[in-house]
């Protein structure tokens, strides 16, 4: 492929913390202004089809190339969820398949000029994250998605310790869910704890990039394939951090 002028790895410790949400509305916010791919790397969960509105899109060939996927905000993608029978049939690989299978995303796809190719990775520090960092080193951006709770936070810590292992030469730290303010009462309610990964990060040394609140209509919007199809306040968090993310990957 052309090389991205940057491209960063989204991953997780564990999973359930929210990690294709933030990448899947992170990459749609920076599509605004710039030109971005998404690579769905997590191969037995390709959740980024259903979250863009994409499912049941078959993906064109043209002059030997994959041609990706396009949004509605120009946000180009690419999943192996475009390739199965159904959307219930189960990927059931070994290690070697899933590097030829990210081999052929990475070298067989007509991403283009990229300015930025976000590869949302699966939980852990398996086969698909390495195979990414080796496949387009040096990844210049990782970016670690957890929640506060101690938990997921002994898991983000294994994550941050991988990006410094495969040389990734910036990395952050985005606290998901990080409090649900109450309907009714308007209360901030801590569902997992407060601060957590911030204390981390500064432990750690790495950049802390900001909090993602617990908004239940972003549930609503991912389910629905409409990213970025909130209300003010949540719309404003993801895009606040992809200034932040932005700014991160630029060395500002």
């Amino acid at each position: 492929m052309k090389r991205a002028k940057y491209v960063l790895m989204v991953l997780s410790g564990k999973g359930g913390v929210g990690k294709t949400t933030v990448a899947v509305n992170l990459a749609s916010a920076l599509a605004h202004g710039h030109r971005v791919g998404l690579l769905d790397a997590d191969l037995h969960g390709p959740n980024v089809p259903k979250m863009l509105g994409l499912e049941g899109t078959t993906l064109r060939v043209q002059n030997g190339k994959i041609i990706p996927a396009v949004t509605p905000d120009n946000l180009l993608v690419v999943s192996l969820e475009f390739a199965l029978p159904s959307t219930d049939a189960p990927v059931i690989w070994r290690g070697p398949l899933k590097m030829k299978a990210i081999q052929q995303f990475v070298e067989e796809v007509d991403w283009g000029e990229l300015d930025l190719l976000v590869a949302d990775l699966p939980p852990g520090t398996g086969d698909e994250p390495l195979s990414i960092a080796q496949l387009l080193s040096p990844v210049e951006g990782a970016l670690v998605v957890t929640t506060p709770q101690d938990v997921a936070l002994l898991d983000a810590r294994k994550a941050v310790n991988f990006a410094r292992a495969v040389g990734v030469q910036r990395i952050g730290v985005v606290e998901n869910m990080a409090g649900l303010r109450c309907p009714h009462c308007g209360e901030e309610i801590r569902l997992f704890g407060e601060g957590g990964a911030e204390r981390m990060a500064k432990t750690m040394g790495v950049e802390f990039l900001g909090r993602i609140p617990f908004f239940p209509e972003v549930v609503a919007a991912s389910d629905a394939g409409k990213p970025l199809d909130f209300s003010k306040e949540s719309r404003e968090a993801f895009l606040a951090l992809a200034e932040k993310v932005w700014a991160f990957l630029e060395g500002a």
